[in-house]
């Protein structure tokens, strides 16, 4: 147990507990579910799946589901969050808010769901927050480290392995980062050597640190930029031009920044109420598409530079999503809608081609729905708000369902698929089960 600066003037107690370790002696490698003749699946690494696109090349699933639901593997009981599921190797990790005092990062075996080891910091600001659950951003493991991101702002960096901390930064304390209502959501963002978080900034102060890159390794900032309130949108990568661009939809605009230097190179202003920019940007065709709750829909058509971009369309309608991670596929994009359900619509211009009538969800002021394709068909698995898992296919001639099944509680958090499983959190449990 080691002795932690959480604030000024205030010294609060961190620990990490190895529980395999403490129970058996040591951290046993069991089976990794997602390799081998029986699962050629992917993990499920980061926020949005292995590209951090709602993509994941996943085992042909059987359209025909049990009656009586799909097959529980196991199941363990957590504290509160919307934080989504991350699986890298035989490590499921999973964010909660324990006992309302500590924000915990806990790694369990993926093929037995027994507890390896967690991560503890003690939290005094959730008083602060509105919907204060738990933490809202998904874990982001690579390279043998897992980073997170904390509701209020502190960002970890700890060993897959054992839990064991490499470095700490507190976003609002060490670096006067600008919290935001509902709290700090954007997952960190690997790119290269360096880790991208988004502590936010007062644009009044012109300090350009909005958007900081540490050194994955050591935490050391290695360049901020912007000026922006922070945003709970995690930000994407993109190549164009010979170079990884960074898009980053904040509560102003849709910027593009060279993801290694932090150098701005184009903004599209955007004003959104409450500052609410919540889902990720998506990119595809050369196309950049955000979409807000109040604000509705915009397109933007980047260059093959990647360094000059344009409004192509604007939509106050049929297109506003929430928190909902839209999906695009063949020159089409498909949103959960808060007026009409799922939707799809005509990427270039924005024409809207069918919705569902609420099939998928329920007609709800926060409706959620998490979309992931499968392959490179036009299958997709949809998680509900109500926690029904269902497999679905999307195209633009309409929506057909295949299957459905009730896998967890009420939910708004994304689940993670890795070899044949479907790990899924609520604010009270985990559960992880069997696709067919």
């Amino acid at each position: 147990m080691v002795r932690s600066r959480f604030g000024p003037g205030l010294l609060l107690l961190v620990a990490t507990f190895p529980v395999a370790r403490i129970a058996a002696g040591d951290v046993r490698t069991a089976r990794t579910v997602s390799s081998g003749a029986e699962n050629a699946a992917e993990d499920w690494p980061r926020w949005r799946g292995p590209r951090g696109d709602g993509s994941w090349k996943g085992p042909k699933l059987d359209e025909h589901w049990p009656n009586g639901g799909l097959k529980l593997r196991w199941r363990q009981p957590i504290g509160g969050g919307n934080a989504g599921v991350t699986v890298a190797g035989d490590n499921v990790l999973v964010a909660e808010l324990k006992g309302g005092v500590f924000e915990r990062l806990v790694c369990y075996e993926a093929a037995s769901g027994k507890v390896r080891w967690f991560h503890g910091d003690p939290v005094i600001l959730y008083r602060r927050l509105e919907h204060g659950n738990g933490p809202r951003a998904a874990p982001t493991a690579h390279d043998g480290l897992v980073y997170t991101m904390g509701a209020t702002g502190k960002v970890n960096c700890l060993e897959l392995a054992n839990g064991r901390v490499r470095w700490s930064v507190d976003l609002l304390w060490a670096l006067h980062g600008r919290m935001p209502t509902w709290g700090y959501a954007a997952s960190p963002l690997i790119f290269g050597n360096t880790v991208i978080v988004f502590p936010g900034d007062f644009p009044e102060r012109k300090t350009d640190a909005s958007v900081l890159a540490l050194d994955r390794k050591t935490g050391k900032k290695v360049w901020s930029s912007l000026s922006d309130a922070s945003t709970y949108a995690t930000p994407i990568l993109i190549d164009r031009g010979g170079r990884t661009k960074l898009v980053c939809w904040t509560p102003s605009h849709i910027r593009g920044l060279d993801a290694a230097t932090g150098k701005p190179l184009w903004a599209v202003p955007f004003e959104v109420n409450d500052g609410i920019s919540i889902a990720s940007p998506v990119f595809h065709r050369g196309f950049i598409f955000v979409s807000g709750h109040w604000d509705g829909a915009r397109a933007i058509q980047l260059d093959d530079t990647g360094n000059r971009a344009t409004l192509a369309w604007k939509d106050s309608r049929a297109l506003r999503g929430f928190m909902s991670q839209p999906l695009c596929r063949d020159g089409y994009g498909y949103l959960l809608a808060d007026r009409f359900g799922l939707t799809c619509f005509e990427l270039a211009t924005g024409k809207k081609i069918w919705d569902d009538h609420h099939r998928v969800t329920a007609h709800d002021d926060n409706a959620q729905a998490t979309l992931v394709w499968i392959g490179d068909g036009d299958r997709a698995l949809i998680l509900n708000a109500e926690g029904e898992l269902i497999l679905a296919s999307l195209n633009p001639s309409g929506y057909t369902e295949l299957a459905r099944s009730k896998i967890i509680g009420r939910t708004w958090a994304h689940p993670a698929y890795a070899g044949r499983c479907v790990y899924a959190r609520d604010d009270h449990e985990l559960v992880c089960r069997e696709l067919p």
